[in-house]
């Protein structure tokens, strides 16, 4: 079940805490963080800066997914510098939950009118579930921020960049450059202090099992072969 919106600081620090996919405590997740950070600059203006960091550095890939968690977490899509928009998603929120911005997950299934051929017969269709983005805690309000695609791939395929100010949701862009349709959110799944990985690994493989699979080991090299848990 998704969390609901704390009503006390208490319940807030949940939101601070290093989790088995928002690594908030890994030094990789750490590193980075403090690489993208200014001494003395509001929460705002250090979210947006996280944001930007997480949306360029990290490569938007659809197709960097499989069932070991390793694809689903913060710091090992640091490892890769690419990941889908889960990992992406978990890791904003690690990088927040850093320098002490409360930080969760949330997610949505999402049709994408404009996916490739290849992209949407490896799917199954053109709709995406838990489609994933960040839910930040900023001057006391929640606000959602988008991280998934990296601004060359935007520009690549005539797709507005996606700004974040930080104090407005940053959601996925409905339109292309062209006025083509492009992003429908069609169900939302709530907000969740980290990700829940079994219930999407269980959603998966019942109805994208080809996307899931379809990498088999070409990761081990990278990954190493003990397989993260």
């Amino acid at each position: 079940m998704s969390d609901t919106q704390p009503q006390s600081s208490q319940a807030m620090t949940v939101y601070l805490q290093p989790g088995r996919f928002i690594d908030a405590d890994d030094p990789r997740v750490i590193a980075f963080t403090d690489q993208h950070s200014v001494n003395g600059e509001s929460e705002v203006a250090a979210a947006v800066r996280l944001y930007l960091a997480v949306r360029d550095e990290v490569v938007y890939d659809p197709y960097r997914v499989g069932p070991d968690p390793r694809y689903f977490r913060a710091s090992d899509c640091l490892t890769t510098g690419s990941g889908f928009c889960i990992p992406k998603a978990a890791l904003l929120a690690a990088c927040a939950r850093v320098i002490g911005i409360p930080a969760r997950v949330g997610y949505a299934d999402v049709r994408n009118h404009l996916s490739t051929k290849k992209l949407d017969e490896l799917i199954g269709g053109n709709v995406y579930a838990w489609h994933s983005y960040t839910d930040l805690y900023l001057e006391r309000k929640w606000v959602k921020a988008t991280p998934a695609f990296n601004k060359q791939l935007c520009e690549r395929f005539g797709v507005h960049v996606l700004a974040f100010d930080g104090r407005h949701d940053s959601l996925l862009q409905a339109y292309n450059t062209a006025g083509d349709r492009h992003m429908e959110y069609v169900r939302q799944r709530g907000v969740f202090k980290d990700v829940p990985y079994e219930s999407i690994l269980a959603d998966f493989e019942a109805h994208y099992p080809r996307w899931l699979h379809h990498r088999a080991d070409l990761d081990d090299a990278l990954f190493g072969h003990q397989g993260n848990v």
